[in-house]
């Protein structure tokens, strides 16, 4: 059992930069994948970015090269570091976890980029 609690949004001016934490509560962090995904008003729910338990990564394109994820599984967390945000960026970020699928989610957190 995962639960899980995102923060670090807010409102950034385009070019800048968020970095994005989700704390996870529960024993068994290190076996899951941890995903950052993001929704933003008229579009679907975007994978963003996913590590695995053991250090892998991969990125949407649209994020390649200015987002990281990373994880430290000492302190139940997972991390997304957004640089030269944009304003297509905006969106709920949302942390997840799992195995195959995702099967926990955090409540979301805000990030709104200016133009």
């Amino acid at each position: 059992q995962v639960q899980l609690v995102e923060s670090g949004g807010g409102l950034v001016q385009a070019g800048g930069s968020l970095r994005l934490s989700c704390a996870a509560s529960g024993s068994t962090f290190s076996r899951y994948y941890m995903a950052w995904y993001r929704r933003s008003p008229g579009k679907q729910r975007e994978l963003v970015a996913r590590i695995t338990s053991d250090g892998n990564t991969n990125y949407a394109d649209s994020v390649k090269g200015r987002f990281t994820i990373s994880r430290d599984n000492a302190k139940n967390t997972v991390y997304l570091q957004m640089n030269s945000l944009k304003p297509e960026d905006t969106a709920v970020y949302y942390c997840a976890a799992g195995t195959i699928i995702p099967g926990y989610w955090g409540q979301g957190t805000q990030v709104t980029v200016s133009s």
